[in-house]
């Protein structure tokens, strides 16, 4: 292909691009680091959405590429600006979403002198990001921003655009770099046989749907090769939305308040492929008093990243491939084997569809939790228990809903109840865990689809954190709807205090103002619910006020109760040797 060089400003050429790698959205607070480009935007079909605060741009750029599959963008002023990205593009990163920052630093001329806002850009986000650019001549700038593009997807995972602010500006002859797409296939052609010969010999066979089948698009895929083997599937940590809730092979996720039936399927597995999952640490944890991972099963491990396989889990055969491709490659193989698993398909079948039934029948009742401490506050309000409220809210979810969850104990418990059929439906901030995440997120997810229904999970804590994010959402008319857990208290935090620190509480009480009050005040729709019969009425209402991109905050009053702890494997009573400390104990 010829490609032809024009002259341009540099501002030109960044921005020519963007729009070469279909951007047409860009998420930011105005600076005048970057004032020249931002001016022709729109000449290029670009929209700029001003936010309230820069970490709210970095969350909302990865819910935009999460849902989409394209690259989210974010930019911010030098210094000040850009250090505020760092705990979104931290998140973006364990989520393995292609989101570039383009982060305009100090001048040239005065870098190293101390000028105002400066800091070195690139040292703070080399740990989260899988590729940095630096723009280090002018001429460059329509190469290096291509090549930033390019590695986001390449390396599934953040990339950073340094510019230095004096370069956006004089006259360049470039030539805008046309996109570089590759294919992954499925992986080694021996591996990928010797995985499908330890399947075939599989009397319990499980399959283990990770991110990576949502970020190949390889649902159907997944589906084929479960049918095939009549496996039951898992959904792997905050990945619900990996495979249809709806299918006769589902059995749930697994990790933190996961499914019961899940772990007690996967425990009883004599192989277990685990599709395009690192099987991180946080997502197989011991849960409900089950320690359910199979200590004898063969693993095969599909990962299209090869650092990732046998990291964390010892596995049989590791398979370097793209998690469609590989399932795909997988059933073919299968079709021409005989199935050990075809001996016991009934009672195996029989098997899933009674530990579903069980656990369903369990969540039906789990009205609270049954912990002395839950019990004695549950008594004492007549506000609604979070599990009783987090399953109206499961039978009110519009088809199609797109749902994040903040990090904390009532969004934690959700992990039980929100079930999808359809993938990049469902945004959690990973094994990162930062508060805050769940609101910005869904704004960016309602930018890239905005004809989905777009629900946030945030607990009172976090919210305090994300609620100006309320004024981007009136401005720019996006229309999602937050759910708030209002306890007046953090949570997993206090759940700590209360198994290990005899309820010395130190800093987990809150005093909240009417979360729903406040939104009003801002512009949105503001409703407070403290009746269970009033949930999927107010849910289903909110949700179709979106079509008119009306925001609403639902302010959810539940009692204090308390879920399992959040980090029971990171914590132990305490031992004090200092006698002043002694009744400390």
């Amino acid at each position: 292909m010829t490609v032809t060089r024009q002259r341009m400003t540099p501002s030109e050429a960044l921005v020519e691009t963007l729009a070469s790698r279909g951007v047409r959205d860009v998420f930011g607070i105005v600076g005048s680091a970057f004032m020249d480009a931002l001016d022709i935007f729109p000449a290029a079909g670009i929209r700029f959405i001003p936010v309230a605060h820069e970490q709210g741009a970095a969350h909302m750029a990865d819910g935009y590429a999460r849902v989409s599959g394209r690259h989210g963008v974010c930019i911010a002023q030098n210094g000040p600006g850009v250090t505020n990205f760092v705990t979104g593009i931290a998140a973006a990163y364990w989520a393995h979403s292609p989101v570039v920052f383009i982060t305009p630093e100090t001048g040239s001329m005065t870098l190293g002198l101390g000028g105002f806002q400066e800091t070195e850009q690139l040292p703070i986000f080399s740990k989260i990001t899988k590729y940095q650019g630096h723009v280090n001549n002018a001429a460059r700038m329509a190469e290096i921003t291509g090549r930033c593009f390019d590695r986001a997807m390449l390396e599934m995972g953040p990339a950073q655009l340094n510019i230095p602010r004096d370069y956006f500006y004089g006259d360049i002859e470039t030539s805008i770099p046309a996109p570089i797409r590759i294919g992954r296939g499925p992986g080694d052609p021996a591996a990928l046989d010797e995985a499908a010969d330890l399947l075939a010999a599989a009397k319990f066979p499980v399959i283990l749907a990770g991110g990576g089948v949502i970020m190949s698009e390889g649902t159907a895929e997944a589906v084929t090769l479960a049918e095939l083997l009549d496996a039951p599937v898992c959904n792997s940590y905050l990945h619900n939305d990996s495979f249809p809730a709806t299918h006769r092979l589902w059995a749930g996720p697994l990790g933190y308040q996961g499914s019961k039936a899940a772990m007690k399927l996967i425990a009883q597995a004599d192989v277990v492929l685990a599709l395009g999952t690192r099987l991180g640490p946080f997502g197989t944890l011991a849960q409900h008093g089950i320690d359910y991972w199979p200590k004898t099963a063969k693993v095969v491990q599909v990962d299209a990243d090869a650092r990732m396989l046998g990291l964390v889990k010892p596995i049989s055969v590791g398979i370097n491939g793209d998690a469609r491709a590989a399932a795909a490659a997988l059933a073919d193989r299968l079709r021409s084997r005989a199935l050990a698993a075809n001996a016991n398909r009934g009672e195996r079948l029989a098997r899933i569809a009674a530990e579903k039934q069980a656990w369903e029948g369990e969540l039906d009742a789990w009205r609270h939790e049954r912990d002395p401490y839950s019990l004695e506050v549950a008594k004492e309000s007549s506000y609604m228990h979070p599990r009783e409220l987090l399953r109206e809210l499961e039978r009110a979810m519009p088809a199609d809903a797109m749902v994040s969850t903040d990090i904390g104990n009532i969004c934690s418990v959700a992990n039980s109840y929100l079930r999808f059929d359809r993938p990049r439906s469902m945004f959690a901030a990973m094994s990162f865990g930062n508060c805050g995440y769940a609101f910005p997120v869904i704004c960016g997810a309602k930018v890239a689809a905005p004809d989905r229904p777009a629900i946030a999970y945030v607990g009172d804590g976090a919210w305090g954190i994300s609620f100006n994010e309320l004024l981007t959402c009136v401005r720019e008319r996006l229309g999602v709807t937050v759910v708030v857990f209002n306890n007046e208290q953090w949570g997993a935090e206090k759940k700590n205090h209360v198994d290990f620190y005899s309820r010395r509480y130190q800093a987990v009480n809150l005093k909240n103002p009417s979360w729903a009050g406040i939104a009003r005040s801002f512009g949105c729709d503001g409703v407070t619910v403290d009746r269970l019969a009033d949930v999927g009425p107010a849910l289903r209402a909110a949700c179709k006020g979106q079509a008119d991109g009306r925001t609403t905050v639902l302010e959810m009053m539940v009692t204090k109760e308390l879920g399992d702890p959040f980090r029971r494997d990171a914590l132990s009573k305490p031992v004090r040797h200092l006698q002043k400390y002694q009744d400390y104990v």
